[in-house]
This record gives structure tokens, C-alpha cells and sequence, in this order.
């Protein structure tokens, strides 16, 4: 029969699940708004748009407040959209960090067979958004003279978007490395995890033990496939190139932690 405190426990969990959906989502739709504000602000700062610039600051500057400069006003709109816009998708990230830590908290308070059930779709939750969220932002620009900074190319895509281009690009071989190791294994490994914490006494559930610890041996390879992927997408190109991290890599970093984690409290359930 199931306690009134283990009740509480399970109560408390799904809330902190749900919150962590909840401000996942949040983070998610922000970082996409910071993208599209971004995207608009870089479309306008092609050779053409500098030139118009120029000479509506230069007609301001002659004729004053006879002059009103509509152009740079909606430019100055867009800009604090976009800042208000980073600035949403860091604290609903931050928010979904800290309850994350906190159901992993829950560790000294439960049993293993429950923190790791609710770890591994904890570890679920952070990989989705991990993976959906823009990950990095890369511009190509170049300074012209009497124009300023020229923006070239602009590129913000997640791990999946970037896999999708990439193969579309044909690089086929960059796109599987990426898809295997960033989202194949984190997923079947996470899939495990919760297999074994519901099935952990049936004699089937053993029979996986090898195959988990030997996903185990793989953890570090995630953070080591996204790293060549960031490189990869900020190799020089001939010009300047800029690149801005976005809150995706803190979601992807996150679950690498979180799944370590869960794999050591499976372990430990495992060897009991």
C-alpha cells in the first residue's frame, strides 16, 4: 500500500516536472522571438538599408524635429524587442535550472527506483529542449567604409535545425555524426534509465544492465560532438565572423550533467 508520504513525494515531483515544462516552453518560444528580432534587425543592415540610414540621420541632422526619422524609430523598437526578448529566454532558462535542481534535491529524500524514474524524464525534458532550442547564433560581416558594419550572412539554428541543413547542404557525414551522438544515443540512453527504474525486479530488466553501462561509457561524447558542431559553424569563412551562445547549449549541458547523474543513481539501484 502506497504511504501518504510517498504520495507527497510523487505529488511533489510531477509539479516540479510540470513546472519544468512550463518554463521550458517559455524559454523556448522567447528564444525563438529573440531569433525572428534578430533576423530583422540583420536584414536591414545590408548595404542598401546603411546607405538609406545614413541619409535619414543626415536629413535629421540638418533639419531637427522638422524631420521625423520613422525608419530608425522602428529600428530602435526592434532592437529593445530583441534585448527584452534575450532577456525572457535567460530568466524562464534560469527558472527551469533551478527547479531541475531541485527535483534532483529530491535525491536524499526518496527511494532510487523513484528518483531515478522521475530523473530520466527530467534528463528527457532537458535533452528535447536542448536539442529544439537555437544553440548558436553566427553572423558574417564586414566593415565597409563610410557604411560601418556590414552584416553578410546570419545563421541561429538548434541541433536539429542544424542537422536539417546540413544534410540538405551535403554534408551528410558532419549530419549523421551529429544526429547519432546528440540525439540516438542521449535518447536511448535516457529510455533505458526509465526502462530499468519501472522494471528493475522482472529478470528482463537485467538483461539490459550491459547494454546501459555500455551507453554509460558514451556521456562525455555528447559534449564533445556539440563542441565540433559549434566549431564546425564558426569556422572562418574568409570574413569576420561572430558568434553569440544561446540558451539551447545551457538546456544540452544540462541534461549531460543531469543524465550522469540518474545513470549513477540507476547504478547504485541496479547493484542493490
Amino acid at each position: 500500500m502506497v504511504s501518504i508520504k510517498n504520495i507527497v513525494k510523487l505529488l511533489l515531483l510531477t509539479l516540479m516536472l510540470s513546472l519544468m515544462v512550463f518554463f521550458g516552453m517559455k524559454a523556448y518560444s522567447h528564444a525563438l522571438s529573440f531569433e525572428e528580432h534578430t533576423t530583422e534587425l540583420v536584414s536591414s543592415q545590408g548595404v542598401q538599408d546603411l546607405t538609406k540610414r545614413k541619409l535619414h540621420r543626415l536629413a535629421k541632422s540638418i533639419l531637427g524635429d522638422l524631420y521625423e526619422d520613422e525608419h530608425l524609430a522602428h529600428f530602435d523598437k526592434i532592437k529593445a524587442l530583441k534585448k527584452y526578448a534575450m532577456q525572457e529566454a535567460y530568466r524562464y532558462t534560469y527558472y527551469f535550472m533551478a527547479t531541475l535542481l531541485l527535483l534532483l534535491c529530491m535525491y536524499f529524500f526518496t527511494s532510487l527506483r523513484m528518483f531515478t524514474a522521475f530523473g530520466a524524464i527530467a534528463a528527457m525534458l532537458t535533452l528535447f529542449f536542448g536539442l529544439v532550442t537555437p544553440i548558436l547564433m553566427v553572423t558574417i560581416h564586414k566593415e565597409v567604409e563610410y557604411l560601418g558594419d556590414v552584416v553578410l550572412s546570419f545563421e541561429s539554428k538548434g541541433v536539429i535545425g542544424s542537422i536539417v541543413k546540413l544534410w540538405e547542404s551535403g554534408d551528410i557525414v558532419v549530419a549523421m555524426v551529429i544526429l547519432i551522438f546528440s540525439v540516438l544515443v542521449p535518447t536511448v540512453k535516457i529510455i533505458s534509465l526509465l526502462f530499468v527504474s519501472v522494471f528493475v525486479e522482472s529478470r528482463f530488466a537485467h538483461t539490459v544492465v550491459k547494454f546501459f553501462k555500455m551507453i554509460g561509457k558514451w556521456s562525455m561524447v555528447d559534449v564533445f560532438v556539440v563542441a565540433i558542431f559549434l566549431v564546425y559553424l564558426t569556422a572562418n569563412k574568409g570574413d569576420v565572423s561572430r558568434a553569440e551562445v544561446e540558451v539551447g547549449l545551457y538546456f544540452f549541458l544540462a541534461y549531460v550533467i543531469v543524465s550522469m547523474i540518474v545513470s549513477l543513481s540507476a547504478d547504485k539501484m541496479l547493484r542493490k
